[in-house]
């Protein structure tokens, strides 16, 4: 082929693009949305999809756009659009100008009728939701180990409530079989014993936001299922506060997200605190508001009929009530120390079981058994050695060694047979003689009936 003939990519692409305007122009396209991804410019790009096929979409100024309200993760839609060729890429694309819906898109539509089957079995009702501890101790979380929301419930939790334990079971929250780990999971916190977990008091199961597709394990049957048959309260986290699934509908408790769950979880010691002060406080003002209105009453009937004998008669009633305040301060003081130190010891047992110290105290103990480890093997290496040269000392004195010491001689024949009997041997056989300080190699020269 000549260099006359040679096209660059940008011309080849430039032929391809005019033919595909030319020849496609501008069409109706009929299509499922997904992966919408508005830009802060107002150009909306997303993909438009069937079950075989999908081609990428670009709306420029899309809420100037008819009909743009349509596009949404998951719905039908037609849209009137310019095809052409991206030559940044050399992808095919179509421009779109208008939209209108074309019904619900298949992942929209499986939603609807899931929601449909599971609120006539029930599994929604108000009367089979349960109430959400005011304080747990330990929170199960059910979600990934790897995104921003357990962070997210770690920081919230250790803000507000740095006594309460957290335990994960991570799992995908996304992609296929995500749905099966999630629903493994809510059973695993449902039968802590069978499969070695903590009791825990709450479950918090979730994710962060997405678009439908991304968020679609936590709509699946088995999900819901495994939600409703917990006997734990559950709190479901998925996605943003726009977001909703089945498992926000079948949980005890919706929260808009993972963080806002945390929240709604435990209450905030700082809360706390404030509203234990000022009980205290009330109960205070008003013990010595009754011990003023008694005095007053108690003055009172001084300057009354009791004036000659009233201090003889309320002496025993003033000392009575003098030890009732007593009491009253004395339990008033012993309430709010109690409510302190347990705050305290829930505060020391939150940093006693710090993962740093856990890992010091295991460490410790790896030490002590690498230290045990190696004397014991000292010692029987000392016990093998010993007991080596005790059988070393019985080989040489059982051993034929020390019979050739005393005089004796052991013999051969070529094949190194030990010679027993003179039946053993014959006329010109080679024999070798093994004595103390060598060998000596004979032929028998008699016959052995000689």
């Amino acid at each position: 082929m000549s260099e006359s003939k040679t096209l660059s990519v940008t011309q080849l692409l430039r032929r391809i693009k005019n033919v595909v305007e030319i020849e496609v122009g501008e069409v109706w396209v009929e299509g499922e949305v997904s992966n919408l991804k508005k830009q802060a410019s107002g150009h909306w790009y997303f993909t438009l999809k069937d079950d075989h096929a999908q081609i990428q979409c670009a709306m420029f100024g899309a809420r100037k756009r008819s009909g743009h309200e349509a596009l949404q993760d998951g719905a039908k839609v037609r849209v009137f659009a310019e095809t052409t060729i991206y030559e940044a890429r050399g992808s095919l694309q179509i421009i779109v100008m208008r939209a209108e819906a074309a019904g619900l898109g298949d992942l929209q539509a499986k939603f609807e009728a899931m929601k449909r089957q599971l609120n006539a079995e029930g599994l929604f009702a108000a009367e089979r939701k349960k109430a959400i501890p005011r304080f747990p101790e330990r929170i199960g979380i059910v979600t990934s180990d790897t995104g921003a929301v357990i962070q997210d419930i770690q920081q919230v939790i250790a803000r507000r409530a740095p006594w309460v334990r957290l335990y994960l079971l991570p799992v995908r929250v996304q992609g296929k079989g995500a749905e099966r780990e999630i629903a493994a999971a809510i059973a695993a916190f449902s039968d802590p014993k069978r499969f070695g977990l903590p009791s825990c008091d709450v479950l918090i199961v979730g994710r962060g936001g997405g678009s439908l597709e991304d968020l679609w394990c936590f709509n699946e049957e088995i999900v819901a299922r495994a939600i409703a048959r917990c006997p734990i309260p559950i709190i479901s986290a998925v996605g943003h506060e726009i977001d909703f699934t089945i498992a926000d509908f079948v949980a005890d408790l919706r929260a808009p997200t993972p963080s806002a769950a945390a929240e709604l979880a435990v209450p905030d010691s700082a809360t706390l605190a404030q509203r234990l002060h000022l009980l205290r406080r009330r109960m205070k003002q008003n013990t010595a508001a009754k011990v003023l209105q008694w005095e007053y009453r108690l003055n009172a009937m001084r300057r009354g009929i009791l004036q000659r004998r009233g201090e003889r008669l309320l002496r025993e009633p003033i000392m009575r009530l003098d030890n009732v305040r007593d009491r009253l301060n004395r339990e008033i003081e012993r309430q709010w120390q109690q409510r302190k130190q347990r705050l305290e010891q829930l505060q020391n047992a939150h940093r006693t079981l710090h993962p740093r110290l856990i890992l010091q105290r295991r460490e410790t103990g790896l030490d002590e058994l690498r230290r045990r480890l190696q004397s014991a093997m000292q010692q029987a290496l000392l016990d093998q050695e010993k007991r080596l040269r005790h059988l070393e000392v019985i080989l040489r004195t059982l051993g034929p060694d020390s019979s050739l010491q005393r005089g004796y001689s052991i013999t051969f024949d070529e094949q190194g047979n030990i010679i027993r009997s003179s039946h053993d041997v014959c006329h010109g056989m080679k024999l070798v003689t093994r004595v103390a300080d060598g060998s000596v190699k004979s032929v028998v020269t008699m016959d052995k009936n000689d």
